[in-house]
């Protein structure tokens, strides 16, 4: 009779550790708002053009 072995999972299997430089460019505020900007006029663009 074999025994069940568990293993854990792999060192692959966990996602990947977000560094220094990507933990300050998520919390910075200058960064925030320029993308927020972008994505408006993104938007505005789609909006603008459907109504042509």
């Amino acid at each position: 009779m074999t025994k069940n072995i568990v293993r854990g999972y792999y060192e692959e299997s966990y996602p990947p550790l977000p560094t220094k430089a990507t933990k300050y460019w998520r919390k910075s505020i200058l960064k925030q708002i320029i993308m927020f900007f972008i994505l408006n006029l993104r938007i505005m663009r789609i909006i603008v053009g459907g109504h042509s």
